[in-house]
Parts: C-alpha cells; structure tokens; sequence
C-alpha cells in the first residue's frame, strides 16, 4: 500500500524537490502541494493524506495553526514539520499543536522516506537526542500542572507512570530497559498501553503530556 503524501511549503523549489524524491521512490504517492497552511489544512481535508509535510513557516496560516487544524479536522492524518533550523521554537509548538515528529529541510532523502513511513505507521519522527535537546530548551514555556491533577494519569499503572517518566526524560527504549530492568519487548508494550489509555497518537505526545501535567519538570 502506497503511502499517501502531501507537500506544503511556500517555497516553490523545495516542494518540487519532496515530490520529485517522493515520485522516485516505490510505496510513496504524492498527493497534492500547497503553498500555504489554509491550502494545506483544505487539501488534507479533500484528499486525506496519510502524512503532510509540513513547513512551520508560511504566509498567513502558519504552519504550527494548520498543524493543529490538520491534526483535529482529519484524524487520521499525520503531520511531519519540516524547520530550517534544529532547534526551532516554531517546530515545538508545532509538536504541541500535534505534529509527530519534525525534520531539517536538509535531510537526507533516505532520512526524509525513513521519517515518513515511521510517521504513517503510528510511529514518531523524533529521536531521543533530539527529544532531550527540546526538552533542555523548551521545557520550561510548558504550563506544567500538579501531577495529581489530571485524571488520565490514575489510569496507569505503577509501572507504566515509570515508563512515561523515563520516555518523557528523553530515553531510548533499551534504555528505559536497563533503568528499569525490565525487556524491551515488555517496555514497548507498555509505552502502547501508556499511549492507549492517555489517547495519544505517539511518543512526541507523550513527552509533552508528560511536562504539561507536571509528572517531568523541566527545570
């Protein structure tokens, strides 16, 4: 099954550049191109792409408002922002807005396709270095609640708030397994059971619901 793409950027080079990457390679099939985010919020609701790629900054509609529009007038549409710059305020508020990973306009085409299937499997397009440095750098603008006070998180259990603390920290998931002493296997289906109760599409998710609640400072 071909993975359904669309391509939203206001530079008219770059998007040319992703669908050309995109035509070349089997099981990718660009859908449309917008030049702007209320372009790219209509076509992802004509066209039900499984992934947009999204630039963060766009005339008019930004990228994080038609992230957050994207993400809640057509569900099962993944967003994958694309940033000039490795640690990008804008590309953080995207992640908040609900986008499931980000990527360098630069990246390496391999590394492009690579994020774009993890994205349309459920999976996220961010990795724990890149999580720990947002973290380090953005944390602190979370509006970080008691702990206690959101009623998602009596649903887990003991050891599943463990494996949420430790994702949220930035960990991979064989080094959840070391902390915890648990296998990978068995942290994997617990950060599914942690993503399942909580309703959260992905491990970006997480992290963020993780800061905002207050169960990780970021201090």
């Amino acid at each position: 099954m071909n993975v359904r793409v669309l391509v939203a950027d206001d530079e008219e080079l770059l998007r040319v550049a992703f669908t050309m990457i995109l035509r070349a390679e089997p099981g990718m099939e660009p859908v449309g191109e917008a030049a702007d985010g209320e372009t790219a919020v209509r076509l992802a609701r004509e066209l039900r792409p499984d992934v947009v790629l999204m630039d963060v900054r766009m005339p008019g509609t930004d990228g994080i408002e038609a992230t957050r529009r994207t993400v809640r007038e057509t569900p099962g549409t993944r967003v994958l922002v694309l940033t000039t710059f490795d640690l990008d305020a804008y590309a953080f508020e995207a992640l908040r807005a609900g986008a499931s990973g980000f990527l360098l306009k630069n990246t390496r085409p391999e590394e492009l396709l690579t994020a774009i299937r993890d994205v349309a499997r459920g999976d996220a397009a961010l990795s724990p270095r890149v999580t720990r440095r947002l973290l380090q750098d953005f944390a602190h603008r979370l509006p970080a609640t008691d702990s206690g006070a959101d009623e998602r998180l009596r649903l887990l259990t003991a050891r599943e708030r463990e494996v949420l603390t430790a994702l949220a920290r930035g960990l991979t998931n064989r080094e959840i397994a070391a902390a915890l002493r648990l296998a990978e296997p068995t942290v994997k289906r617990h950060i599914g059971h942690v993503l399942a109760k909580l309703r959260l599409r992905d491990r970006v998710q997480a992290v963020i619901f993780a800061y905002e609640t207050g169960l990780v400072g970021g201090a």
